[in-house]
């Protein structure tokens, strides 16, 4: 693995020329690559818009402001583009065309870098045609770094996020081709950072009409059954008939099937 890692950072040197512009989340595959990139001259570009929910982007503003990282942070609306308000299947294909090419304009023709780790390249993941399009490098799927990879490095490397849970966009809260409201996405993230205060920090909250369907790891089933009083905090988030709970482990991905 270090191997991996140190060709890692041979290669990110030499591809700094004049600056390096990084896709910055906050997760912690950005965060690892932000790490990677701190002594060379970076710039790291944020999304901002009503599909990330503002913890992460108070996060991402946090990690910058300790590595002494310049930090651009980018607002759009996605709920103003048809095409993303209708929730196609390949949505993720039109945002990251949408945001990468906004951040293409603002790197002027500098290196453009995202945190696509190799396990990602192994899923439905319609975002990387986008990628690939406008000729942005991902690092970690060039070396085949994996996730797993990732936080065992992140650990070592004393990154305090480095078993952080994977946060993707809110629209992946709902199913395909139903259409997206502000009112839904916030119901989606209030729902979900209320969860996380009782203590379950990797969850989903999937909304299927008047149904809900939590996603937590099975570890945590046994001390979320015996919160009763946090089911009727839930309903107060929507107008919902059930709120289950989904007996498999927190997969990724799961509203592809």
């Amino acid at each position: 693995m270090r191997n991996k890692f140190n060709d890692l950072k041979n290669y990110l040197s030499e591809i700094e020329k004049q600056g390096l512009y990084l896709a910055f989340s906050g997760g912690i595959d950005s965060t690892l690559l932000l790490y990677l990139c701190k002594d060379l001259k970076v710039t790291a570009v944020t999304l901002k818009s009503v599909f990330q929910p503002e913890a992460e982007i108070n996060e991402a503003q946090r990690i910058c402001r300790n590595y002494n990282i310049e930090h651009i942070v980018i607002e759009y609306f996605p709920l103003e583009n048809e095409v993303l308000v209708n929730n196609p299947k390949d949505r993720c294909y039109h945002c990251k065309k949408i945001f990468f090419s906004k951040l293409k304009e603002i790197a002027k023709g500098n290196v453009v870098i995202d945190g696509t780790n190799f396990d990602d390249t192994k899923t439905y993941r319609p975002g990387l045609r986008a990628l690939k399009e406008l000729g942005i490098i991902s690092p970690f799927v060039k070396f085949q770094i994996t996730k797993e990879e990732i936080r065992n490095y992140a650990k070592e490397c004393g990154i305090e996020i480095f078993d952080k849970p994977s946060s993707p966009c809110l629209a992946t809260r709902f199913p395909y081709s139903e259409t997206l409201t502000l009112e839904k996405l916030k119901m989606a993230e209030k729902a979900e950072s209320i969860i996380k205060a009782a203590g379950f920090e990797a969850n989903r909250f999937r909304i299927h009409n008047d149904i809900a369907r939590i996603e937590i790891p099975i570890r945590d089933f046994g001390a979320f059954v015996k919160k009763s009083d946090l089911i009727e905090e839930l309903k107060k988030c929507g107008d919902f008939k059930y709120i289950t709970l989904d007996l498999e482990d927190l997969p990724s991905g799961s509203i592809n099937k």
